[in-house]
C-alpha cells in the first residue's frame, strides 16, 4: 500500500506542477491581440465593432474602411490613408494618427483623448460629438477642425469645441 501513495502523490505532484504554470500563463495572455496589417490595401474593409487594441495599420490603404464602433485603444495608423473612412464612434484613445490622411473621414462620437496627429490631415472630415481631449495637433488643422467642430461627445460628455480649444 506505501507504494501506491507514491505513487499518487507522485502523479499530483507532476500535475501540480504542470497544470498550475501553464494555467498562470493562459491568465498573463490578453484576450485582445494586436494585428499588424502594415501597407495592406483594404480598401472598403469591415472593422465595426472589432477590438483592435494596439493594432498596427502603418501605411495601408484603408480608404471607405468601417471602423465604426470599434476599439482602436493604442492602433498605429502612421501615414495610413483613411479617406473617407467610417470612425463613428469609435474609440481611437492613443492612438497614433501622424501623417494619417482622415480627409472627409467621419469621427462623428468618436473619442481621440491622448492621440498622436501632427501631420495628420482631416480636411472635409465630420467631427461632430468627437473628443480631441489632448490630442497632439498641428495649428493650421486644429483651425480647421475648429471650422467644423460641433456638439458634445455621448462617452465623454465633453464639447467638440472645448476640446480643441476653440476661440
Amino acid at each position: 500500500m506505501n507504494t501506491k501513495y507514491r505513487f499518487l502523490s507522485l502523479i499530483l505532484s507532476l500535475l501540480l506542477w504542470a497544470i498550475i504554470p501553464m494555467t498562470a500563463l493562459v491568465g498573463l495572455t490578453s484576450t485582445a491581440s494586436a494585428l499588424e496589417y502594415n501597407k495592406e490595401i483594404l480598401i472598403e474593409a469591415d472593422f465595426s465593432g472589432r477590438d483592435l487594441t494596439d493594432s498596427s495599420f502603418t501605411k495601408a490603404n484603408l480608404r471607405q474602411s468601417n471602423f465604426s464602433g470599434a476599439n482602436l485603444r493604442g492602433v498605429s495608423f502612421f501615414a495610413a490613408n483613411l479617406e473617407s473612412a467610417n470612425l463613428v464612434g469609435a474609440d481611437l484613445t492613443n492612438a497614433t494618427l501622424d501623417s494619417a490622411r482622415l480627409i472627409k473621414a467621419n469621427l462623428t462620437n468618436a473619442v481621440l483623448e491622448g492621440a498622436f496627429a501632427a501631420s495628420a490631415k482631416f480636411d472635409g472630415a465630420i467631427v461632430d460629438g468627437a473628443d480631441f481631449t489632448d490630442v497632439l495637433l498641428r495649428r493650421d488643422e486644429q483651425d480647421k477642425l475648429c471650422k467644423l467642430a460641433k456638439g458634445t461627445n455621448p462617452v465623454t460628455g465633453r464639447d467638440t469645441r472645448d476640446t480643441l480649444f476653440c476661440p
